[in-house]
């Protein structure tokens, strides 16, 4: 039914003739109902005290000599009522006198007293106590019960009115029916339009006006509409033709723009690993030339510094990639602000020599602590200190100044530099911006350091500034990072060793490494070789493989300690050959650590996953590789 009403005008009308109809009806028929049974239990009640009035008046005389005889007689007078189940004659002194059965009345249905003057009604019946009078003297008490049928009477009207209802509806529904074809015909012929111009698209159909009244005014602006609606969409489609077009062609571009952005993710993370590999036994090898003590050590600085560039120009090939994917994360713990700035300015320490610079640090005598990556805090400072070397002239001045303000921590790097004019300080930080676009600038770089330096500040819930007073007049660099919360603060176990009096710092407490069997496994045979001797120059025992098959053959009779792996081997990679050492037993207690060209986060899950301990990237500062072995046997717990 409700399906029906959604869909068709005519049920509509249909449904509402019939409601109206059938509204009217039962209301009429109830308020009839309702009429009728108050009247019908006052007429019961009034003919059932006549009643007793006559079966009274009657027996004054037999209640005055004591006849029980006649009073029995007026009694029995009333079985020509059959509704009358039961009665009693009572004397005035309460008395029960005589009394009436009819049915299945019996004796219990006569109550022993008379009851106060009165009716009731309940459970069917009405129960009639009526005070016989004579000359004003109480001579008696009539009771009648009869029965009340009230239901029956319901029942009989209720007939009637379902009956009158469904003639009347009947009724209804013809003249309904009648009346739908001038009312709802026209409604019907502009629904039928309606529908052929929207399942044909044909706008040249129209509704023929049959009557002058609203209905008439109503298919008159349907018919318009039409004609509009037509006009319209023929310019439509032609212009969605023309948009379908551009649109297919700016798909197309943007999945070229997409596949290009793929291409260049993976040709700059693939250029980093290729990269890698050579820069890998260089750093080693100029680590061997220096412990050898037989090199020139002015060439030695020269090379060790320009690798140094290498290394941070294939960095930021990747952290570029990470800024315009996204994905540049910082993993964050309560340090040291001091031990930070120390490791930049160490980093930093042979470029502000080689350029004969003044670098003066000033820092808080006490602690600072925060919540950052020390790594990417590092390389923060690093990129400012090196811009700073790079762009003032030999024998200029730098500061690197750390200072509270409230709950921040501020850190400046200055410098009396060649300075940034005013219209380059604005888009300073922009993704490859050079203040110098020429080809005979005299300072390289790839221009994204201030780029990924602010970009790493903001991970860490700062922010970086640039001042400057114009060309030639130097230039500022402000750092603002947020302190360390007190809750960091109080789990840190950094603050809680530096709060012991006489504490030691990490390095005193870090002892030699001692003799330790390592298997290095790398197809790349130059970083091999060179990290050999570097390892045997340290008094460490050493095993050497090209491939993973000769890894599992030396690591069954070797059983290393520890063993270095390159991920991109041939045949089997770095992954599957970590595993497979992981199964054998003698190789329980080895430390791995994956040295490759391969440092996306991505690679270092797959790493963890495959069994690795460590993940290094090459170039790997040998300095680097003593710490890891000396971490790697506190982790096996022989320290």
């Amino acid at each position: 039914m409700g399906f029906s009403l959604a869909r068709s005008i005519r049920h509509k009308l249909m449904f509402i003739v019939l409601a109206t109809t059938f509204t009217a009806l039962l209301v009429s028929g109830i308020a009839m109902v309702v009429y009728d049974l108050g009247n019908f239990r006052e007429n019961v009640v009034r003919d059932l005290i006549t009643q007793a009035e006559v079966v009274g008046r009657a027996s004054v005389a037999a209640l005055a000599f004591d006849d029980k005889k006649i009073a029995q007689q007026n009694l029995d007078l009333l079985q020509v009522r059959p509704l009358i189940e039961a009665a009693a004659l009572y004397r005035a002194d309460g008395k029960r006198f005589a009394s009436y059965l009819q049915g299945e009345a019996t004796e219990a249905s006569l109550p022993a007293r008379p009851g106060a003057e009165g009716f009731t009604v309940g459970g069917g019946r009405v129960r009639l106590f009526h005070r016989i009078f004579e000359n004003n003297e109480e001579v008696g008490t009539v009771f009648i019960e009869a029965q009340y049928r009230l239901y029956t009477r319901l029942f009989t009207y209720l007939q009637i009115l379902l009956g009158v209802m469904c003639v009347a509806l009947v009724v209804a529904a013809i003249v309904s029916t009648r009346l739908q074809a001038a009312i709802i015909g026209p409604i019907l012929a502009v629904a039928d339009v309606a529908r052929h111009v929207v399942t044909q698209r044909d706008f040249s159909q129209r509704v023929v006006k049959t009557t002058q009244d609203e209905v008439g005014v109503l298919v008159d602006a349907f018919n318009e509409m039409l004609g509009e609606v037509g006009r319209r969409a023929q310019a439509l489609e032609s212009s969605n033709a023309s948009l379908v077009h551009e649109m297919s062609e700016r798909r197309a571009a943007e999945e070229a723009l997409r596949e290009a952005d793929r291409n260049k993710d993976e040709f700059l993370a693939t250029l980093a690993h290729e990269l890698r590999n050579p820069l890998a036994p260089l750093q080693t090898s100029l680590e061997i030339l220096r412990l050898s003590g037989d090199a020139n050590k002015p060439a030695l600085g020269i090379m060790a510094r320009q690798l140094n560039q290498m290394v941070r120009l294939v960095d930021d090939l990747l952290d570029v990639s990470r800024i315009t994917t996204g994905k540049l994360i910082v993993h964050t713990e309560v340090i040291a602000l001091q031990t930070v700035m120390r490791t930049a300015m160490e980093t930093v320490a042979p470029l502000v020599a080689a350029r004969r610079h003044q670098l003066a640090c000033n820092m808080p005598p006490e602690p600072v602590y925060l919540d950052a990556d020390p790594v990417r805090l590092a390389q923060i400072f690093s990129n400012l200190l090196n811009n700073a070397i790079k762009f003032t002239p030999d024998n200029g001045r730098l500061a690197f100044v750390a200072r509270l303000e409230g709950s921040e921590a501020v850190i400046t790097i200055a410098d009396n530099g060649i300075g940034i004019s005013p219209d380059v300080l604005a888009s300073i930080f922009g993704m490859f911006e050079q203040a110098d676009h020429s080809i005979e600038r005299s300072h390289g770089g790839l221009g994204v350091g201030l780029s990924l330096a602010r970009r790493l500040v903001e991970l860490h819930g700062g922010n970086l500034s640039a001042s400057s007073e114009g060309d030639g007049r130097g230039s500022a660099f402000t750092v603002r990072l947020p302190l360390a919360r007190p809750v960091a603060l109080a789990n840190s176990p950094l603050v809680r060793a530096a709060g012991k009096p006489g504490a030691p710092s990490y390095a005193e407490v870090i002892p030699a490494a001692g003799r330790l069997r390592i298997l290095l496994t790398d197809d790349n045979r130059d970083f091999v070789t060179s990290m050999e001797q570097l390892l045997q120059l340290d008094g460490h025992e050493v095993a050497v493989a090209f491939d993973a098959a000769e890894a599992l053959v030396k690591s069954d009779s070797f059983v290393p300690d520890f063993a270095f792996l390159d991920i991109g081997l041939p045949g089997m990679n770095g992954y599957s050959l970590a595993q497979q050492l992981r199964r054998r037993p003698q190789m329980k207690d080895c430390v791995i650590i994956a040295v490759t060209g391969w440092g996306q986060q991505s690679d270092r899950h797959h790493a963890a996953q495959a069994g690795f301990d460590y993940h290094l990237v090459k170039p790997v500062d040998y300095a680097q590789i003593q710490a890891m072995l000396i971490q790697g046997r506190e982790r096996r717990g022989q320290l």
